[in-house]
């Protein structure tokens, strides 16, 4: 296994910009979706069913790598 599945919602609307919530780690695009259809009816997600994202995560890989600023 190479890489994982992040499962993530995010609500961007004019209330609520880039309200970013991770859901979970899967290691297959199908157990993501899976998560999808089990919390799909749940409050919150009910209301923004087009939140859900899955993204694809490099394991063994440096993913910030240009350092932070505190100021």
């Amino acid at each position: 296994m190479n890489s994982v599945q992040l499962l993530w919602h995010v609500r961007a609307d004019d209330t609520y910009a880039d309200d970013a919530k991770l859901i979970g780690v899967y290691r297959t695009v199908e157990a993501a979706r899976n998560a999808i259809s089990r919390l799909d009816r749940m409050p919150g997600f009910r209301d923004y069913p087009d939140g859900f994202q899955i993204e694809e995560y490099e394991l063994d890989a440096d993913h910030w790598t240009a350092g932070f600023c505190d100021a």
